[in-house]
This record gives structure tokens, C-alpha cells and sequence, in this order.
């Protein structure tokens, strides 16, 4: 074991969209990574955006599986690395209604149009830029924001939303009755988009040996393949620096 796992333990954390059903998945996630690095890991998981923000800020977060957003900040403001990206799982963005709703396009969406969201910066800043083709924008829509995405697709059913933004896996992720439920008006297809997981300062020693774990979980000897399913991901792929600015300069582009 280390010097550093004697000290204080590098504390892991994860992007607050991913869903509940994979909450198990990440503790096992979090005790395989112990038992492989032989290091001591903290997995902490905070109930919003705004509370995982506030322990950024802190400096308290080592390790992170990031969105896209949160991930340009990270890079740019605290040092933080990519090493890995899920394999096959780019961030798309679902715009979806009610099944019994009379736009069948997005383009049939109005001014007032009542919007339900959460608070995952590039999933609402994608969703917005898809609403432009029907003239639609912060200014002549009424935004209501949940606080996850299993509430927005009860705010949908309620009828208390005319449409709202969904994580494409996020929706995928649904109850079969609740996504019977619901009609998918428009899917991203930006591709280039995804979540990566970040090392911190703190961790800067594990990058290597965390990278060439992460990509060799899928192998047919791995014990990490079980792990993998936990997480719901098929595997895991290099994430260099150029794939990591190229990803944050298309943020940066998206949001002018």
C-alpha cells in the first residue's frame, strides 16, 4: 500500500445525472478500485450539482466521473486530468412529451411552452439549442426545474410540463410504463459529447495505473467485467488531452 493510503483517502465522486439504478454499481466500482490500486477511496455521492460544486471548490474531490460541463471547468480551473471515457455512451439529449400530446415535432412547439429540466448544465444547454428551430428560447418559455429525471417524467405525466430535457441514457434508463408514457420528439446527434472520468492533483500518481485498470475491465480474465455491468457500461476507452480540449472547445462553441 502506498504512503498516501495511509493519510487521508482520495475522496471519488460522481456526475449527480447519472441514474439511481447504478447508485449499487458505483460502490462496488469504488471497492474494486481500492482492492486493485491499493489505495483507500471515499465515494461520495452528493444529492445535486450545486453540493458536488461546493466540494470542488473545497478541493475536496480526487476522483470524478464527470459531465461534459462540469468536466471544462475541472480541467481548466483545478488541474484535473481525463484519462477515461465510457465506451459507446455519448451525452445525446431526449426532448420529449407526454404520448398524448398534439406536437408530434418539435417544430410544432410554441412560445409558452411550459419546460421542465434539471440541473445538468449540458443537457439543458444542448436541449435549448435543439428548441431552436422552433423559435424557442429562455426568454419565451416557462422553465421549471426538478431535481431528477425520474421528477421530470412525473412532471411530464402530470401535465404540469409541456415537454421536457432528458439524458438520452437517463430516459433509456426508465421504468417501461413511464417511457410508454412518454413520446420522444427529437435525439441529439452530436457524438463528441460524453462524461469522462477526471484524476485530480491529489491523485496525479494513479493516472496511469487507474488508466490501463479502467481499459483492461472488459478483458475475458478481468474481474472488473461484473463491475461493468453494475455501472451499466460496456467498457471503457482512452480519453487523451486532445480528446479533451477538442470536447471543451465544442462546449465553449455550443454556448456562444
Amino acid at each position: 500500500m502506498s504512503e498516501n493510503a495511509a493519510t487521508t483517502p482520495l475522496e471519488l465522486t460522481v456526475s449527480p445525472d447519472f441514474s439511481p439504478e447504478h447508485i449499487a454499481g458505483w460502490y462496488v466500482f469504488n471497492t474494486w478500485l481500492q482492492r486493485r490500486l491499493g489505495e483507500r477511496i471515499h465515494l461520495e455521492l452528493y444529492e445535486d450539482f450545486a453540493a458536488q460544486r461546493q466540494a470542488i471548490a473545497a478541493d475536496k474531490v480526487d476522483l470524478i466521473y464527470a459531465n461534459p460541463y462540469d468536466a471544462a471547468m475541472l480541467v481548466r480551473e483545478k488541474g484535473f486530468v481525463a484519462i477515461a471515457a465510457p465506451r459507446d455512451c455519448p451525452d445525446e439529449v431526449v426532448i420529449a412529451v407526454p404520448a398524448d400530446s398534439p406536437a408530434q415535432s418539435v417544430e410544432d412547439l410554441l412560445p409558452g411552452t411550459r419546460l421542465a429540466v434539471t440541473r445538468d448544465p449540458d443537457v439543458n444547454l444542448i436541449g435549448m439549442i435543439l428548441l431552436e428551430s422552433a423559435d424557442l428560447n429562455r426568454d419565451n418559455v416557462s422553465t421549471a426545474s426538478v431535481s431528477t429525471y425520474v421528477v421530470l417524467a412525473r412532471t411530464l405525466l402530470q401535465g404540469k410540463a409541456d415537454c421536457g430535457f432528458f439524458l438520452k441514457e437517463a430516459f433509456d434508463d426508465l421504468s417501461a410504463p413511464i417511457r410508454r408514457q412518454l413520446r420522444p420528439l427529437m435525439t441529439s446527434e452530436i457524438s463528441l459529447v460524453r462524461h469522462v472520468l477526471l484524476v485530480g492533483p491529489r491523485a496525479a500518481h494513479l493516472r496511469e495505473s487507474l488508466q490501463q485498470l479502467l481499459l483492461s475491465m472488459d478483458d475475458p480474465a478481468s474481474d472488473g467485467r461484473r463491475t461493468l455491468e453494475a455501472l451499466g457500461l460496456s467498457g471503457w476507452e482512452k480519453q487523451d488531452q486532445e480528446d479533451t480540449e477538442f470536447m471543451i472547445d465544442l462546449m465553449d462553441t455550443l454556448m456562444v
